[in-house]
């Protein structure tokens, strides 16, 4: 890791935005509240299913504009890569579907970039940005494979590439930054580790080449996540 270190530290670029997540009621309640918002939101409508119109009655404060698109990234999760409620893929397109109009980013899967091909372009239509994103919680796969996944996104007309894998090993970590820091990846991306080492690996690429940086509002439920607090402390002003 001595190599990562020692490395003339990165400034923040105008490109390199964070992302607070809302996944609860709780999350929903301290997000409008907030008078130091995040670049952008990511709505978990799996999460959220419960709470929709709440949530929709709830979009022009977090949008910051009534009847307009905000700085919004909605997703609905595979089960298989951590969704909530175990909902089904048209259950998962229906929630895409009716925040599109609320959204300046849609998160899809890239295992779903087939069964929602519909919805991908319909979003593009709209000038609905597109994060295909690829999540591993037991381990992190090698460089190699994580290029070739990110060259299936590109072919998928993804904008920006997500990765998000387990890093509890210095290995795993090692692996996640030499995906993230090779030049030769011709697309956008968000790289994070979840685990024992998510927390440094967050740090390190959100001041590398991670394009977007989640963090979380009120409490986080994930290994490794950073507050919004802790993360905007770390970065150059």
């Amino acid at each position: 890791m001595a190599k990562y270190m020692t490395r003339r530290r990165p400034v923040k670029t105008a490109n390199q935005l964070i992302v607070g997540v809302i996944a609860s009621p709780a999350d929903l309640r301290f997000a409008v509240a907030m008078r130091q918002p995040p670049d952008l939101f990511e709505l978990r409508l799996d999460h959220l299913c419960g709470t929709l119109d709440q949530l929709e009655r709830k979009m022009s404060i977090l949008s910051g504009r009534r009847g307009g698109r905000g700085p919004i990234i909605i997703t609905a999760r595979d089960p298989r890569e951590g969704g909530a409620n175990n909902l089904s893929l048209q259950q998962r397109r229906n929630l895409l579907l009716r925040f599109l109009p609320y959204a300046k980013y849609v998160d899809v899967e890239l295992r779903s970039a087939r069964a929602f091909k519909s919805l991908l372009a319909r979003a593009r239509k709209q000038n609905v940005r597109r994060i295909l994103s690829f999540h591993d919680f037991k381990s992190t796969p090698s460089p190699r494979s994580l290029r070739a996944k990110a060259a299936l996104a590109k072919e998928h007309g993804a904008d920006i590439f997500k990765v998000a894998t387990r890093t509890d090993t210095l290995a795993e970590l090692s692996r996640l930054v030499d995906f993230a820091l090779n030049k030769d990846v011709d697309l956008a991306m968000s790289a994070m580790g979840i685990g024992k080492l998510g927390a440094i690996s967050r740090l390190l690429l959100a001041r590398g080449r991670s394009f977007l940086s989640y963090v979380s509002l009120h409490c986080s439920q994930i290994e490794g996540q950073l507050s919004l607090d802790l993360l905007r402390s770390a970065l150059p002003h």
